[in-house]
């Protein structure tokens, strides 16, 4: 049976039982088969002892049988004598034998009752034969021994040889004890025993012919009552039974006494100092003084009490602590958040109150500019007027632009379009400026594509932010490229590729930042901009390409140019919801700005808008 079967068996029940039925099962297993063994060899003895018995009871009756043929005396009371003497020489035994042979006619005198075995009793004719057959190879033995050696000097009467063959057996009823042994001859028995002078005939009907002399095969059957054995026998199993129950029983009630105070006894009080600490009693400790494993178990117990019990006073310390830190973050981005609503709506206000009065002056310098009594001067004066308002309005309208898209104001309006019918009419828009500074512009789209299904206002904004920065940053003779294509899975590629002044390594973590501008482009003083700009140009593009699911990634060298290009899907599934103010503010808290650009990065590498590399396909 493995352990799991005997773990069904025993899982109800408590440690008591499970030691005791293990314990009490070996044990019984054990006693059992020592009494079985011990069992056994007692049997073999006591069938030993009778085998003896009945082997010492055929010597007595052969010399009893001589001892009454050999007295002659005619006096009836000698005669009696004998027969008292040879009835002490006996002894007081309940055995009976039997002479036993193969033939039915016997040669032999003064046996004349020797009978043939039954014919329904196969086994002793069996045992006879083999007892036949034993006898005349020990006698053939014999016979070459005394050819070998000298011839004794007398010959007396041998009934017994040195090595004795013999058979046993239990009656088919088992109520006896049958033990057979042959008859032993020699010359002198044959001489007294046989009246016939024809040997030969002797020898051809009942014996083996050794030297002139005939020696028949017969066998004395000794029979012993077997019931006061078997009594015996029974009796003592018995007695090996009754006390390998009252063993069992007494080491089982012994183990139960060692186990109940030795075991269990400390398990229940660890157990109900547990129970007690588990409904609050943190008090508690186990006290067991047994002087061995089980005083470890209870040290080692009342140490984990204590530090828990220190390490749930820290927990609560700290707890605290937290909710005071919880507090405080709370405080803090309530303040946060009612000072992002305040910027929105001072941004909101400024943008109201100064486009106003910038439209209002963009459209006195126009009018201005259209006076012809204005010399030279004053129209250079009215221009410089007109174009510094349009660049203030820019700027503007880009703070209010990037102030929606992080406030998650910004909505989407998806519509079909040709990307590049807007492509080119972008670069045809700005192709103005471009030849202004002799710039070189190319534009590379594929005709007749599949409609674009996007918002086509964005994606003209990020166009005209990177032409922007492109023309801005491109000095006169310069090259600038632009392409549109659609890539595998469905995804929209518009790059930007330019020959300007590039962007150093060291800057390349915040190229996406709100405000931020290359150092190339500053003077020297870190005042004077060679390039007019917000810095904002950059920060709108990446916030318009996750608004509509896409990512720009750039690649640049110093004084080689940049390349930009971004990727929006092809179609625009739905629009996306807009985030709250709240919902920003809190995302902006718990996810500070990432900008993991390394800090060298080598010639065509493009980056992302998040600073990781990609791979240009």
């Amino acid at each position: 049976m493995g352990y799991r079967s005997i773990k069904r068996v025993l899982g109800e029940t408590n440690l008591e039982r499970k030691c005791r039925l293990l314990f009490g099962f070996c044990l019984l297993v054990l006693i059992a088969t020592a009494f079985f063994w011990v069992n056994r060899v007692a049997e073999n003895l006591v069938i030993e002892a009778t085998r003896n018995k009945a082997s010492d009871h055929v010597v007595m009756l052969l010399m009893r049988s001589h001892f009454i043929s050999f007295e002659t005396d005619p006096n009836p009371e000698a005669r009696v004598w004998t027969e008292q003497l040879s009835a002490e020489f006996e002894g007081r035994q309940v055995f009976t034998y039997e002479i036993l042979k193969l033939e039915s006619q016997s040669l032999i005198t003064q046996l004349e009752h020797a009978k043939v075995p039954a014919t329904k009793d196969m086994q002793e004719w069996q045992i006879l034969r083999d007892l036949e057959q034993q006898h005349q190879k020990q006698l053939l033995e014999n016979e070459k021994d005394l050819t070998e050696e000298e011839p004794p000097q007398t010959e007396g009467l041998q009934i017994l040889p040195n090595s004795r063959l013999f058979e046993q057996r239990r009656s088919p009823d088992r109520s006896e004890y049958h033990y057979y042994e042959p008859i032993y001859w020699s010359r002198n028995c044959t001489d007294c025993h046989s009246t016939l002078q024809e040997t030969g005939a002797i020898a051809a009907s009942e014996g083996v012919a050794t030297g002139g002399a005939t020696r028949p095969f017969h066998v004395i059957k000794v029979i012993v009552p077997y019931t006061e054995t078997q009594g015996a026998i029974n009796k003592a199993r018995a007695i090996m039974i009754t006390l390998a129950i009252v063993t069992v029983f007494v080491a089982n009630v012994l183990l139960y006494v060692v186990v109940r105070y030795v075991i269990v006894k400390p398990l229940k009080h660890l157990r109900d100092v547990s129970d007690g600490i588990s409904s609050g009693q943190l008090h508690s400790r186990a006290e067991i003084q047994t002087n061995d494993e089980f005083q470890e178990l209870a040290e080692s117990f009342n140490r984990m009490l204590r530090h828990m019990t220190d390490a749930q006073g820290e927990l609560k310390q700290v707890n605290y602590e937290l909710d005071s830190k919880v507090d405080e973050l709370a405080q803090l981005n309530m303040r946060l958040y009612e000072m992002n609503r305040l910027k929105d709506d001072f941004m909101a206000n400024m943008s109201h109150e100064l486009r106003t009065p910038l439209n209002s002056i963009i459209g006195f310098s126009e009018v201005l500019q259209g006076i012809e009594s204005l010399d030279d001067k004053q129209r250079r004066y009215a221009q410089n007027i007109r174009s510094s308002g349009r660049v203030l309005l820019e700027m503007i309208n880009d703070i209010l632009d990037l102030a929606k898209l992080e406030a998650g104001k910004m909505e989407l309006k998806p519509s079909e379009f040709q990307i590049g019918v807007v492509v080119r009419a972008q670069c045809d828009m700005v192709r103005l400026l471009t030849e202004e500074k002799n710039i070189d512009l190319d534009v590379q789209t594929v005709e007749n594509q599949e409609p674009m299904f996007q918002d086509q206002a964005k994606i003209q904004q990020i166009l005209t932010n990177l032409l922007s920065n492109a023309i801005k940053f491109t000095p006169e003779g310069g090259r600038i490229v632009v392409s549109a294509e659609r890539k595998p899975g469905d995804l929209l590629k518009l790059i930007v590729t330019d020959t300007g002044v590039g962007i150093a390594s060291e800057e390349r973590a915040t190229i996406f930042d709100k405000f931020r501008q290359s150092e190339s482009v500053l003077g020297t003083d870190g005042l004077t901009r060679e390039f007019s700009g917000t810095g904002l140009g950059l920060s709108i593009v990446k916030e318009l390409c996750k608004l509509l699911g896409g990512s720009v990634y750039f690649e640049s060298e110093v004084g080689q140019g940049s390349a930009f290009w971004v990727t929006v899907p092809w179609t625009c599934s739905s629009t996306p919801p807009s985030a709250t103010r709240r919902n920003f503010q809190l995302r902006g808290l718990a996810s500070p700005p990432q900008h993991p650009l390394p800090a060298a990065a080598t010639p065509r590498q493009p980056t992302s808008q998040d600073g990781t590399a990609e791979s240009v396909t």
